[in-house]
């Protein structure tokens, strides 16, 4: 077994992409995603990848996995049959929401269903209040009357969510224990467990999915697991989670919820990689692959957390829309805007891009498999911004002709267009669509983004990374090394670590030093246990924040607490922090109102290898293309000639002027007019604006 060789691999919706770090070497591949049997693909890129290197499966010292399997299976509807067992008189919570409409002026709305039916969703007796004590004891017969219904529902997993469980989680051990002495084939969900945190609808909706997903994903990471050994793999298999790090395969297994948008996480990984790598304190993550594009603030090398997420939203991506999952996850927003996104006419006569994908099978009509909608690679390849020959590695032949026919049908005999303006239209439409994502969610954040950088990588971000730029008014983007598969590389940067959350509620002016400080201590070692699985003596950092607010305010800002035992001066410094972030986000802070805690998170996570300073390697010359193509200029709407680039021969310091196009084997670069591009010191491409070109 080789010390050095580290294998990562992402199933996306349309490709599944590996990475492989042999000392310093990377080697890549996409597959088309096998969307029936995800595994098949992941065995297929890990088969095509290996021989490239010249070593075999025994050689790997370490495999890591991220995949949608757990959200494409809330969003299609294709989990277990689950039963939700809940505190009497509770049963409709998850159903009731918020109670409140996402959109007010649409009388028709509809809501996102839950995952448990309402005849599945059982009651028992017992009783605890928001302190943890016990109001009402648990009538373990109501327990046993739930055993017949079970058994004839045919009921394959189960979520336990009583109420103030997170406070007291004595009742819901006691309802498993009734039930795995008598089901013992039932999977179980304890929400104590996955989410001991406030908030009834958010708790319960998380358990919910933890046990609708828990049977499906548990198969797979055990088979995936099984055939990796079978190929002759002897190393641990990691799994990426959606807070950025890596867990293994049994804590996965326990929690597959933590697995949700796990692939983005590693792509924010690797943004925040390469900030510190090159001195960059304020980023824009671009990540656009097949299905969805990405989009996350990433500061000081550091991507923005959260706790809460939504998925299978309804509206459009509206907020509010979809099912909440209280989970560790990296801050970003997500839209239905890839490769493979559908375009069509709307009831109004618009271009509407996406969220309908073609996915890998059929994929876009370029593909040649049957796909008949026009996508945004389609329009890419009629623009002229792939090359058909090399596409994904030569793993798709593209037929242009397939993609010109598609936007003819679809889009341009619709609007009276000729080829080329159909096919730029869906460009713009889907750029636009991007950008005004970005500009939201920075407006949501309170951040400014014409002076950050872009970081664009997946197999579709650096064909529009440059046009984005120029509707962002950004002057710089960068392109990594392996762009194409960048989520993957992301994985090998990531550390293992584990989040454990604890719901509390505290008076910041009545803080209590020594509870918390025990309480602290039974989450570092619960986080710390699941690490050094992980990880064997590895280093470790320890991360301890609190959620604060106002009394009375509806929602909590982040503030780092001290990872050390608490005193009675810390409340001050807690405090400081809070005005301290409270006036960044909101400008001012509200001297006269008291401040409460209602949650405490601990992560721990082995240390990273330090970033290596940013070489000088100005002055290296002009790069030599290889070759030119006609490509499509957004400010002339025709073609222009357009010299090419083989990524694999431009060396650190070469420069070239844009129009361009920068060919290597997942993805292609395209530089517009607008900017130049050079290869810097860590092997990435940078794309500045033309000076004098205004913004």
């Amino acid at each position: 077994m080789s010390e050095t060789a580290r294998l990562a691999v992402d199933i996306g919706g349309t490709f599944t992409d590996v990475a492989l770090d042999l000392d310093g070497r990377l080697f890549t591949r996409k597959v088309l995603t096998t969307t029936q049997a995800p595994e098949e693909g992941v065995m297929a890129a890990v088969r095509a990848v290996l021989p490239e290197a010249g070593i075999g499966a025994a050689d790997l010292a370490f495999i890591v996995h991220g995949t949608t399997l757990a959200t494409n299976t809330i969003i299609e509807r294709k989990g277990a049959h689950t039963a939700l067992i809940v505190t009497e008189g509770f049963r409709d919570a998850v159903e009731m929401g918020y109670e409140h409409r996402f959109d007010q002026y649409d009388i028709n709305i509809e809501k996102p269903h839950p995952l448990v039916p309402r005849y599945l969703r059982l009651p028992v007796r017992e009783r605890c209040n928001a302190r943890g004590e016990v109001l009402l004891e648990l009538d373990e017969g109501t327990i046993h009357d739930l055993i017949p219904i079970l058994r004839e529902e045919a009921v394959e997993s189960a979520a336990i969510v009583l109420l103030h469980a997170y406070a007291n989680p004595d009742h819901e051990r006691r309802v498993a224990e009734i039930l795995r002495a008598a089901l013992p084939d039932l999977w179980i969900t304890l929400s104590s467990e996955v989410c001991p945190e406030i908030r009834e609808y958010e708790r319960m909706s998380t358990a919910s999915a933890n046990a609708y997903v828990q049977p499906l994903m548990s198969s797979y990471l055990a088979d995936l697991d099984d055939r990796l050994r079978a190929e002759g793999a002897q190393c641990p298999l990691y799994m990426m989670t959606s807070g950025g790090g890596l867990t293994t395969v049994e804590t996965a297994r326990q929690h597959p919820i933590r697995l949700v948008e796990s692939g983005p996480a590693g792509g924010a990984i690797l943004a925040g990689r390469i900030a510190l790598e090159c001195g960059l304190d304020k980023v824009l993550s671009y990540d656009m692959g097949g299905t969805t594009a990405k989009i996350c603030l990433i500061d000081d090398g550091r991507p923005q957390t959260s706790r809460t997420f939504e998925v299978d939203r309804q509206y459009r991506f509206t907020k509010g829309s979809g099912l909440p999952l209280r989970i560790p996850v990296i801050e970003m927003v997500e839209i239905g805007a890839g490769g493979g996104s559908i375009a069509q006419i709307d009831s109004l006569g618009r271009i509407q891009v996406g969220p309908e994908s073609a996915g890998s099978e059929p994929g876009p009509a370029c593909y040649g498999q049957g796909g008949l909608g026009a996508t945004v690679t389609d329009a890419d390849v009629a623009l002229g911004r792939i090359a058909p020959e090399g596409f994904a590695g030569g793993s798709v032949e593209l037929s242009p002709e397939l993609a010109a026919s598609a936007l003819d049908t679809a889009i341009a005999q619709k609007l009276n267009l000729d080829g080329p303006l159909a096919a730029f239209a869906v460009s713009e439409m889907v750029e636009e669509n991007m950008s005004n994502a970005a500009r939201v969610h920075a407006v949501e954040q309170g951040k400014e983004l014409a002076a950050r950088t872009l970081i664009a990588f997946g197999g579709a971000a650096p064909l529009h990374a440059c046009r984005m730029a120029e509707k962002l008014s950004m002057d710089r983007v960068i392109i990594p090394q392996g762009a194409g598969v960048g989520s993957a590389i992301g994985f090998l940067a990531a550390p293992v670590s584990y989040e454990v959350v604890r719901s509390r509620y505290t008076k910041l002016a009545e803080l209590e030093p020594k509870g918390l400080s025990g309480m602290f201590s039974e989450m570092h070692d619960e986080a710390h246990a699941i690490v050094a699985a992980g990880a064997p003596g590895a280093a470790v950092e320890e991360r301890r924040i609190a959620y604060m607010r106002y009394i009375g305010q509806g929602h909590e800002i982040v503030v780092e607490v001290p990872a050390r035992e608490l005193t009675d001066e810390d409340g001050a410094g807690l405090k400081a922090a809070y005005d301290q972030a409270y006036e960044e986000l909101f400008g001012r802070v509200i001297p006269s109102m008291e401040v409460e805690i209602l949650t405490w998170a601990l992560s721990i996570a082995t240390q990273q290898p330090p970033v290596a300073p940013l070489e000088d390697v100005a002055g290296a010359g002009v790069a030599v293309a290889s070759g030119e193509r006609k490509l499509f200029d957004a400010d002339l709407t025709d073609y222009v000639t357009a010299l090419v680039y083989q990524r694999d021969d431009l060396a650190p310091g070469m420069t070239l002027p844009g129009p361009a196009l920068i060919m290597e084997a997942q993805t292609t670069t395209m530089v517009t007019a607008h900017f130049a591009a050079m290869v810097n010191g860590a092997g990435h491409i940078e794309l500045r604006r033309k000076e004098g070109d205004a913004a």
